[in-house]
């Protein structure tokens, strides 16, 4: 089984519009509605890949009510076992408005709802009762108010504790704390990167990330693919050809690319080639959470994988 922890969980509302102009009015042509968050769009990509997935986190209120309802009725390849926590504040929204002119997204991101004591005890309480059967585990995503800044790094010692790889996909102050607890891998795309290490050169800044804790970084580079960097050494890869579409959950499709070849014990280069071609037919899918799967298994074998040194 593999675990992914979305501590602020989200329904995922995608609008389509033929043109998005600024003090306009828009005329909505196609609206979708998804069960969402970070770890539960790589939980759906991992039970699409044939992976068992759980999904754990906090869910709450109205939205959360439909969110967990959404997430019950995917009836999708692969099934995702919802093992959420719930809370008294109402679980956020995350608008996605798609022009259909030029293919780019703007996302609108609410806070979430306040987490209490009690309901952080409760979470931790099933975290670690999870643990106990997980083959690896994800931390991903912003934290909702109310949880401390250190929540990852404690999240990232008690799955170390246990014995669980663990992969760690956030950012800002959270990242910088979670990365000091050592997590067996980060997966930050370069701003976040920057932000971190206040380098803007990719193999500058993973090396940096690693020396600040992170055993190994997989920095996204956008359409030009992913850089990793590990003890044993570093790679970048690319896809064979841009693709253009909805950017949305394609950095959550690398996560579940990187996991997907660390369960299958398969060696680095194969894990970020994994990840870049998942990465790649996320964008050509309308909602995050899904993959063109004909795009991945025609783009898998022609990623190019080459030393990561010409990323400097």
């Amino acid at each position: 089984m593999i675990l992914t922890v979305t501590l602020n969980a989200a329904l995922d509302i995608t609008y389509r519009v033929p043109r998005l102009r600024a003090s306009a009015t828009h005329r909505v042509a196609e609206v979708s509605e998804r069960a969402g968050g970070k770890g539960l769009n790589v939980a759906r990509v991992l039970a699409a890949l044939g992976h068992r997935s759980v999904v754990a986190g906090f869910a709450g209120g109205p939205t959360g009510a439909v969110l967990r309802q959404l997430l019950a009725e995917d009836h999708g390849p692969g099934t995702v076992v919802d093992a959420l926590t719930p809370t008294a504040g109402a679980s956020r929204r995350t608008v996605g408005v798609v022009d259909a002119s030029s293919g780019e997204t703007t996302q609108l991101n609410e806070a979430g709802p306040t987490i209490d004591r009690s309901e952080w005890d409760a979470f931790r309480a099933t975290y670690a009762r999870l643990l106990g059967d997980a083959e690896a585990v994800a931390l991903c995503g912003s934290l909702p108010p109310g949880l401390p800044v250190g929540a990852y790094a404690q999240l990232v010692r008690e799955a170390q504790a246990a014995g669980v790889p663990v992969l760690l996909d956030t950012s800002g102050e959270p990242l910088r704390r979670g990365i000091a607890a050592r997590p067996d891998l980060v997966k930050p795309n370069m701003d976040e990167l920057t932000g971190l290490t206040g380098s803007t050169e990719p193999l500058r800044a993973a090396h940096d990330a690693r020396r600040r804790g992170a055993r190994a970084v997989a920095a996204s580079l956008g359409p030009a693919g992913m850089l990793l960097v590990t003890a044993d050494g570093s790679w970048q890869a690319a896809p064979p050809r841009p693709v253009r579409g909805n950017p949305t959950g394609a950095g959550d499709s690398a996560v579940a690319g990187l996991l997907s070849g660390l369960v299958a014990g398969e060696p680095w280069p194969e894990r970020v080639a994994r990840a870049v071609a998942l990465s790649a037919a996320t964008v050509l899918s309308p909602v995050a959470g899904e993959f063109d799967r004909a795009a991945y298994e025609d783009l898998l074998p022609r990623v190019e994988v080459s030393d990561g040194a010409a990323a400097a």
